[in-house]
This record gives structure tokens, sequence and C-alpha cells, in this order.
């Protein structure tokens, strides 16, 4: 197979930063598939710019379709020429648990060096809405539901501060590469960490918004100075924990009326709290933080900030 595309000289052609918003799948993901597995061939300019059209776009769709039955990516090249009919083979239906396996024992084993490497290799093989549901949300939940029983404040403490050091980066260079809306980003009181907090900064810089995170749980009393100094147009407070009765159906929403920004919820809480937040002024944006990420501009459109 050729690795140069060709189209006829009319077909419409589109820029690399195009493509990602139509796919969803960044830039960094797409030059990856193209380099190190030949999944998609795009047009050159002269200078060296890619440019995909309408089928390169179709294909791209069909490799998120195979990433999301579990498909290994090193895999997907083999199937992309196969009739649309054909089956995932049966074997590879485990990929997913064995890549979530391979990471939880790295992060329980302290390897920094190879978390490292799996982190990145996440980032960049596969769109990050796939790599948070198939990959590192399912890992900190089994994390969690295991330190409950069996604290290991080594192993969480050090995956914490491995991850904030690297979202930090990312949301550093982000934050200024955006005009997007602000949205402060807190923990709730009960949460014993950051991790809940990081998936979601990761998920909310990667849509496009700038993204002020703090490192411990901002006093519900601070918000409305916050939002002020700050700019923000939204407040939104995760946790992977149950929170407290009082906190959930007293407090917080009597803070949120107190703002005129919204105020949302995601992570565990939201599901652990569907039912106790319904029709008042906190919004329940779910427990998949990409889809909890994606409810953000309707809301903010409703709410006449965007």
């Amino acid at each position: 197979m050729s690795n140069k595309a060709t189209h006829p000289p009319d077909t419409p052609l589109y820029p690399i930063r195009e493509v990602s918003r139509l796919t969803g799948v960044n830039s960094v993901t797409l030059r990856a598939w193209e380099r190190r597995y030949g999944l998609i061939r795009p047009q050159r300019t002269p200078k060296g710019h890619r440019l995909y059209a309408q089928d390169d776009i179709t294909r791209i769709e069909r490799i998120l379709q195979w990433l999301n039955r579990g498909v290994p990516v090193s895999q997907v090249a083999d199937l992309l020429d196969q009739p649309e009919t054909v089956e995932t083979p049966t074997q590879d239906a485990g990929d997913w648990a064995s890549q979530r396996q391979q990471l939880q024992l790295t992060i329980e084993a302290v390897d920094l060096p190879k978390l490292e490497t799996l982190y990145h290799q996440s980032l960049a093989l596969y769109p990050l809405s796939i790599a948070i549901n198939e990959l590192w949300q399912p890992v900190i939940l089994s994390l969690e539901a295991k330190w409950a029983d069996q604290p290991d404040e080594l192993v969480r403490r050090t995956f914490e501060a491995f991850l904030r050091s690297q979202v930090g980066i990312r949301l550093h260079y982000a934050n200024q590469a955006t005009r997007g809306p602000l949205i402060l980003l807190s923990a709730m009181p009960e949460d014993p960490g950051l991790l809940w907090v990081l998936m979601c900064a990761l998920m909310a810089s990667e849509q496009g918004y700038r993204v002020q995170m703090f490192d411990r749980s901002l006093a519900l009393k601070e918000l409305p100075n916050a939002v002020s100094r700050l700019h923000s147009s939204m407040v939104l407070l995760s946790s992977g924990q149950r929170e407290s009765d009082d906190y959930i159906r007293q407090t917080l929403p009597k803070a949120a009326e107190t703002l005129n920004v919204p105020i949302g919820v995601c992570g565990e809480v939201a599901k652990l709290r569907k039912n106790d937040l319904r029709d008042g002024p906190v919004h329940m944006l779910g427990d998949d933080l990409p889809q909890a990420i994606a409810r953000l501009r309707p809301l903010l459109r409703e709410s006449g900030i965007l």
C-alpha cells in the first residue's frame, strides 16, 4: 500500500486543526497515528502542512470505532480495509483490561519512569475522551476502592504528585493558547486527593476552556470572591466520595444561590448523589467526565455567558 494519499484535484481539503475539531481527535494523536502506525495518509502542501480529505475524516471515524471496541491501536490498520461488517476479533476484546492492569501495577509499583511513558503514550495514541473513559478513570476507581480497605498513602501521594506535575504543565501552555471561558475547578471537602480534579482539568482544557485548578478544596464562602477576582465563567466541583448530607443538601445549594455563574458537580459524587441535587441551583453533570465537560457549553449558553 502506498503511503502517499491521492485525491481528485477538486476534492475539498481540511487543515489538521479543522479535522481535530470535526473528529475530536487532537493534532498530536493524528500525527502519531500517521507516523507510528500509518493509519492515515494526508496530503502535504509544498511547505509540509497536512491536508485531509473527507475520506480521511471517515477513516478517522472508523479508527475511533475500533478503539472504542477495545482493539489495540497497533492492530487497527489490519482492520480498516476490511468490509465494515467484519467483527472485532475475540482475542482483542480484553485490550483495555490489559492496559488498565498494566497501568495500575505501574502506579502501585511507584515506577515513575514507566508511568510517564504510559501517560504520554495514552494521550498520544488515543483521543483524550477514550483514554479517560477506558483507561484512567477505571484505574482511579479501582485504586480508590482498594485504598478504602487498604490505605497506601505513598502510592496515592506519589501518583497525585506525578499527575499534578504533568497536568500542570499541560494547563500552563493550554491556558496561554486559548481565550475560552475560565473554569474554577476544585475538589470537595471529603475527597482525600486531586485525582478527579486532575482528570476534569485535562478534559476541560482539551475542550478549549481555561482552567484555574485549586490544590485544596476551596471553601464555598470564598467562591463569589474567587469568581469575581479571577473573572470566572463557571465553578466546577468534583469528588470521588459521597460527601456529607449537610454539604450536599444544604451548604452547597445555598452557596450556589450566591453566585452569578453556574456551579456544576462531576465525578463519582455526581453518580452517588444524583437524586439529592435534582431541580436545584447546582448542576449535576455526571460521573462520565468527557460527557460532563461536554455539558458545560450548553449550560454556559443557557446562562447567557456564551
